[in-house]
C-alpha cells in the first residue's frame, strides 16, 4: 500500500508542476547576453560576421529561473547534485579557422555579474564571486595553463583551472559539431566531482575527469545553476540540446550511502516540486530541479520517475533490514580547494600499485623508484616512492626539495603534474600524472630491434616542449627555480608525444630580486653538468641552459651524452662542425627525412647552448626563437674554445679573491672537484 501510495503522489506532482514546465521550456529559463531561444535549443553565442566583427558581445548565458538551494543552515550539510545535459558546438562559417572560447556548466552565486573582456566561457571575474563551474574549453591559452584547445577542466571561482584532461585523446572532439552529452556528478559524502562524456546517450563506464574537491567551501546557501559560453577573439555557435538537474540533500537520520551505490548515477529522489516560486524562497525538504528541452526531456524524466520509485522500495526493504553500512570509511584523502594536491592514505597507495609490486616499476633512480598505479578517483597515476629515512626533517631530502617546488606554483603544461601525497609510516610518495609513453631516453635509445622511431617533426616539437618548462621556470613563476637536473630521462612523453619536464628532487629556488647564488655541491648526471657548475659549485639559469644544449644534441644525434666508448656528444658535433660536415651528426634512424636546414640550426642551437663560457650561452627563451627562426642563431667560432674557468669563493669578496690562481680550463674542469655527486 505505501508504494502504490508513493507512486501515486509522486505522478501527481509530475503532472501538476514539473510537466507544465517542461513544456514551456522559456518560462523556466532566464537568458543573459547573447543567448536566444530556438526552437529545440538554446543558442547562447551568435554567429559573427566576420573575424574582426565587433558587433556582438560574444558572451551569453542561460539560467534556472529560480535559485537552488545547496547548503542546509538548520544542519549545516551539503547538497549532492547530478546533471545530465547534450550541446554542440559550431564553428561560424565566416570565421573557421578561429573557434570560440568553449561553453561551462555554471553554479553561481550570483547571475548579475561582470565577465573578463576577453571572452573565457563568460566566467565570472571578480574575486567577490564564487562559482563553480565545468568548463569544455575549445581555445588555447597557455597563460591560463589550458593543456591544449580541446580539453574538460574544473573551475573553482577562477578561470584557471582546478583539474584538466585533454578529450581529443579519448575519442572527443569538442570543435566538431555534434551533438555531445556530458554527465557531471557530486558527491558529498565523498567529496568528489567525476565528469563523464562522449557522443551517445549512454554514459560511459569511466569518468574522464575525476577530482576530490569540498564544494562547500564554494557553495552558499543558494545559487544559481546555469550555462555560459563566450566566444572571444574568434567565432562559434554555442548550442545546449538537453538539460537534467538534480539536487540530493540527506535529512538527519538517513546516511548518503543508504540511497547510493558507488558509481551509480544519481536518480529523481522525492522532493520539492516548487510549489513555491517566489525567488529567494525557502523550500522544504529535499530540493530537485529537473529541466529539459524538447520531447526528450519530457522521455527521460518519466524515465526518472518511475526509476524513482524502485529506488524508493528498495529503500524501505533496506530500512527494514538495518541500515547498509558507509563504505570507505575512516577515509584519510583529502583536497583542499587551494590547488595543494591531496594527501593519500598509505593503503591507498599501496592498494594502486598491489603492494609496491616489482612488476608495476616503471622507473628507478637514486633516491626514488617509480610505479605505475591506478587510483579508482584518478585513473592510471605515477607513484614516486622515495628511499626511506629516519628524519624526514633532514636538510635536502630530495622527497621535500621537490614536494615544496612542485607545490610552490608548478602548473604548466609541459610540466608533470603532482596528483598527490603521502607521508605515513615513514614512507615518503609522491603521485604524478600518468604519461604512458615514459621518458624520452627510453624511446630514444630504445632496444634497436624496435621499429618505432620518433619523427624530425615529434623530436623539434619536444624540444620546444622542454623549452617552454624551462622557459617557465626561469622567467615566468613567481620565484625562479633552477632545475639542476635537465636530462632526457627526466622528460615524460604524453600520449600524442609531447614533452612534459619531471623530477624536481635536485631544484633550488630562489627570489627573482635575488642576484647571489650560495654553492652547493655539485648534483647531477655527467655528460649534462656545465663545467663551471662542476668547479664551483654555484647553479644558475646558464647551467640549465647547457643542460638543456646537451638534450638538444641528443634528441637530434640519437646518441647518449657519454658514449660507451667515453665520447661527449657535444665534442662530437663540434669536431663535425670543425670539419664543415654538422649534418652529418643527424640520427641515422631518422633516415634523412628531415628538413636539412631546420637539422642544421637546431645542432647550431645546441652547440650555442653548451659553449664553454656560460656567457655566451643564450637565454632558454631566446634559444627556442632560434629553433623555430624567429631569431638568428650568433656566428660560433671555427673550433670549440677553450675557456679557463676562474674558481669562485662565495664567502670572499671580489676585490679579496686571489688573482694569480691558474684557472682550470672546461676540459680538466669535469674531473677536477671531489665535491661532486653524480646520479
Amino acid at each position: 500500500m505505501l508504494y502504490h501510495t508513493l507512486f501515486i503522489l509522486h505522478f501527481f506532482l509530475f503532472i501538476t508542476f514539473i510537466l507544465p514546465l517542461l513544456s514551456l521550456p522559456s518560462q523556466n529559463i532566464t537568458l543573459f547576453g547573447d543567448a536566444s531561444f530556438t526552437d529545440t535549443s538554446i543558442a547562447l553565442t551568435k554567429q559573427k560576421l566576420t573575424c574582426l566583427s565587433s558587433s556582438s558581445s560574444g558572451t551569453g548565458r542561460a539560467f534556472y529561473l529560480y535559485p537552488v538551494r545547496f547548503l542546509d543552515p538548520l544542519t549545516n550539510s551539503t547538497a549532492s547534485f547530478s546533471c545530465r545535459f547534450s550541446f554542440s558546438i559550431h564553428s561560424s562559417p565566416s570565421c573557421p579557422s578561429s573557434s570560440g572560447d568553449g561553453i561551462a556548466f555554471l553554479i553561481s552565486s550570483t547571475t548579475d555579474f561582470s565577465s573578463l573582456s576577453n571572452g573565457y566561457m563568460g566566467l565570472p571575474s571578480s574575486d567577490k564571486d564564487s562559482y563553480f563551474a565545468v568548463e569544455f574549453d575549445t581555445s588555447f591559452d597557455p597563460s591560463l595553463g589550458d593543456i591544449n584547445g580541446n580539453h574538460v577542466g574544473i573551475d573553482l571561482s577562477s578561470v584557471v583551472s582546478f583539474a584538466s584532461v585533454d578529450v581529443l585523446s579519448r575519442g572527443v572532439d569538442l570543435k566538431s559539431g555534434k551533438i555531445i552529452t556530458a554527465w557531471i556528478e557530486y558527491r558529498d559524502d565523498m567529496k568528489m566531482v567525476r565528469v563523464w562524456i562522449g557522443y551517445s546517450s549512454t554514459r560511459p563506464p569511466t569518468p574522464i575527469l575525476a577530482s576530490l574537491i569540498d564544494l562547500s567551501e564554494i557553495f552558499k546557501e543558494f545559487m544559481h545553476v546555469g550555462f555560459s559560453a563566450s566566444n572571444g577573439k574568434g567565432s562559434s555557435i554555442h548550442l545546449v540540446h538537453h538539460w537534467q538537474f538534480k539536487t540530493l540533500s540527506y535529512s538527519h537520520s538517513v546516511s548518503p550511502m543508504d540511497n547510493l551505490e558507488e558509481g551509480d548515477c544519481f536518480l529523481c529522489y522525492a522532493g520539492d516540486s516548487k510549489a513555491s516560486k517566489k525567488k529567494g524562497e525557502n523550500y522544504q525538504g529535499k530540493k530537485i530541479g529537473d529541466l529539459a528541452l524538447g520531447i526528450c526531456g519530457i522521455t527521460a524524466f518519466v524515465v526518472s520517475a518511475l526509476a524513482l520509485v524502485v529506488v524508493i522500495c528498495v529503500y524501505m526493504k533496506r530500512k527494514e533490514g538495518g541500515v547498509i553500512r558507509k563504505i570507505r570509511e575512516g577515509q584519510s584523502c583529502r583536497f583542499q580547494t587551494n590547488k595543494v594536491p591531496m594527501r593519500l592514505a598509505l593503503s591507498e597507495i599501496t592498494s594502486a600499485t598491489m603492494g609496491f609490486n616489482r612488476d608495476r616499476l616503471v622507473g628507478e633512480g637514486a633516491s626514488a623508484k617509480v610505479y605505475k598505479g591506478s587510483l579508482p578517483f584518478g585513473g592510471d597515476v605515477a607513484v614516486k616512492r622515495f628511499e626511506k629515512v629516519d628524519d624526514l626533517d633532514r636538510l635536502h631530502n630530495p622527497f621535500a626539495t621537490e614536494f615544496a617546488t612542485m607545490v610552490g606554483c608548478l602548473r604548466h603544461k609541459n610540466l608533470v603534474q603532482l596528483k598527490g601525497w603521502c607521508c605515513e609510516e615513514n614512507e615518503l610518495v609522491l603521485v604524478y600524472e600518468y604519461l604512458p609513453n615514459g621518458s624520452l631516453d627510453k624511446v630514444l635509445h630504445k632496444n634497436l630491434r624496435s621499429s618505432f622511431v620518433l619523427s624530425w617533426k615529434q623530436r623539434v616539437n619536444i624540444i620546444l616542449g622542454v623549452a617552454a618548462a624551462l622557459t617557465y621556470l626561469h622567467e615566468e613563476c613567481e620565484r625562479q627555480i633552477i632545475h639542476r637536473d635537465v636530462k632526457t630521462c627526466n622528460i615524460m612523453l604524453d600520449v600524442d608525444f609531447n614533452a612534459k619536464l619531471g623530477d624536481f628532487g635536485l631544484a633550488e629556488v630562489y627570489e627573482h630580486s635575488s642576484s647571489t647564488r650560495d654553492a652547493t655541491i655539485p648534483a647531477g648526471t655527467m655528460g649534462y653538468l656545465a663545467p663551471e657548475y662542476v668547479y664551483t659549485g654555484i647553479p644558475t639559469v646558464k647551467t640549465d641552459v647547457y643542460s638543456f644544449g646537451v638534450v638538444v644534441i641528443e634528441v637530434a644525434t640519437g646518441r647518449k651524452p657519454v658514449g660507451d666508448d667515453g665520447t661527449v656528444v657535444g665534442d662530437y658535433v663540434w669536431n663535425l662542425w670543425e670539419k664543415n660536415r654538422l649534418v652529418d651528426a643527424a640520427d641515422p634512424k631518422l633516415m634523412g627525412e628531415f628538413d636539412i636546414v631546420e637539422m642544421e640550426r637546431v645542432l647550431l642551437v645546441g652547440l650555442v647552448c653548451v659553449h664553454p663560457d656560460n656567457e655566451k650561452r643564450p637565454r632558454v627563451r631566446d634559444a627556442a626563437r632560434m629553433i623555430k627562426n624567429e631569431a638568428s642563431v650568433p656566428l660560433l667560432p671555427p673550433c670549440k674554445p677553450r675557456v679557463r674557468i676562474r674558481p669562485i669563493y662565495p664567502d670572499e669578496a671580489p676585490e679579496t679573491q686571489n688573482d694569480g690562481c691558474d684557472w682550470v680550463s672546461n676540459d680538466e674542469a669535469l674531473y677536477m672537484t671531489p665535491r661532486s655527486q653524480f646520479y
